[in-house]
C-alpha cells in the first residue's frame, strides 16, 4: 500500500513540473520579437563632414555595423549586433581620429554612445525589454554624428578668443 501511494505522489510530481515548464516557455517567446518601426532614423552628416569621414576606415566599418541594427528581428539578432557594435566601437575609440575631429567634444559624444551600447547589452543580459534603451542609444548616436556637423560648420576662430 505504501508503494502504491508513493507511486501516485511521484506521478503527481512529474505532471505538476511539466505544466510549469510549458508556461515558462510560452511567456518567454511572447516578448521575443522586436519592432524597429518606432526607432528614430539615423541622422545625416553634412557633405563636408562626410568627405572627411570617408577617409577614416574605422568609422566606415563602425557605421556599417550600426546600420545592421535596423535589420534585427529578435533578441538574439540584437545581442549579436550589439556585441559587434561594441567591438567596432572599441576599435574606433583606439583608432587615430582625423585631425578635424580629434577634439574632446567628439570623443565625449562617443563615450556617451558607448554608455548606451552597454546599457542595451545589460538589458539583453538581464532579459529586460531593450526597446527604450535602443531608442536612447540611437539618439546618442545621432548626437555623435551631429557633433561632426557642428565641428565642421564652426566658423568661430579660437585664436581670437585665446589671444590676450
Amino acid at each position: 500500500m505504501v508503494r502504491f501511494i508513493l507511486l501516485i505522489l511521484i506521478c503527481f510530481g512529474f505532471t505538476s513540473c511539466k505544466d510549469k515548464k510549458a508556461d515558462l516557455v510560452s511567456s518567454d517567446t511572447s516578448t521575443y520579437e522586436l519592432s524597429t518601426e518606432k526607432w528614430p532614423d539615423k541622422l545625416e552628416v553634412d557633405s563636408k563632414a562626410r568627405d572627411i569621414l570617408k577617409d577614416w576606415p574605422e568609422f566606415t566599418v563602425f557605421e556599417t555595423s550600426f546600420d545592421a541594427l535596423y535589420n534585427v528581428a529578435n533578441r538574439d539578432d540584437l545581442s549579436l549586433t550589439i556585441e559587434d557594435l561594441i567591438e567596432k566601437q572599441n576599435a574606433l575609440e583606439a583608432s587615430k581620429y582625423p585631425e578635424v575631429f580629434d577634439k574632446p567634444q567628439v570623443k565625449s559624444r562617443q563615450k556617451v554612445f558607448k554608455t548606451y551600447i552597454l546599457k542595451v547589452k545589460g538589458d539583453i543580459y538581464y532579459r529586460i525589454d531593450p526597446q527604450e534603451s535602443v531608442v536612447e542609444m540611437i539618439k546618442a548616436y545621432n548626437a555623435f554624428r551631429n557633433q561632426f556637423n557642428v565641428v565642421v560648420n564652426n566658423t568661430l576662430d579660437t585664436d581670437l578668443i585665446l589671444e590676450e
